[in-house]
């Protein structure tokens, strides 16, 4: 299964980026970006990829005690930035953002754990994509846009591992599919 580790924002907040994304949308240019849709919105905290099934269980029990010991916390989509001459255009996170760095650190810490091959260790910069492009681009008129947007803050209050399925079809504009397999309570409790 192709897998990564997750916050995933509340329907309300994910309609508040989509009216925000609808009106960048019609800025010039905006036909040249692939825009992500709203049910692959969402926080990644540890990107795994193909895991062997074999080592779910043991991943999966790993997330559980994170989320049992990472407390609940406050967290909104503000501002936006871009990766790669253009090639991200993403959303940003305003909160407690050392404790969704400290569940980012946790969650890659339990794959290593699980004998899940990580890579080399990035500082986590909390992002949420919302378009894309095979070339570089101008993005900078989406990021000025985005300068003036702050979701309102919700509390984050699970950890959900989550499966993506790549499209198969060959259909130009096709998004992966995600699915959440498991979602865990942070109960701070450990």
């Amino acid at each position: 299964m192709r897998l990564f580790a997750a916050v995933l924002p509340p329907e309300d907040v994910t309609r508040e980026l989509a009216a925000e994304v609808a009106e960048l949308r019609r800025l010039p240019g905006a036909d040249g970006l692939r825009w992500t849709g709203r049910p692959g919105w969402h926080f990644t905290l540890a990107f795994y990829g193909e895991v062997d099934d074999d080592l779910v269980p043991d991943l999966s029990a790993r997330l559980e005690r994170v989320a049992h010991r990472t407390p609940p916390f406050p967290l909104a989509l503000s501002r936006g930035g871009q990766f790669g001459h253009g090639r991200a255009l993403w959303a940003g996170a305003e909160g407690d953002l050392a404790t969704l760095r400290l569940l980012a650190d946790r969650s890659e810490a339990a794959a290593r754990k699980a004998g899940v091959p990580m890579g080399e260790h990035r500082r986590y910069k909390p992002h949420l994509t919302v378009a894309r492009s095979r070339a570089a681009v101008d993005v900078r008129p989406y990021v000025a846009a985005l300068d003036t947007f702050t979701s309102r803050t919700w509390t984050v209050d699970d950890l959900a591992l989550v499966r993506s399925t790549l499209p198969t079809s060959g259909i130009a504009g096709e998004q992966p599919r995600y699915e959440a397999v498991a979602r865990w309570a942070l109960t701070g409790a450990g």
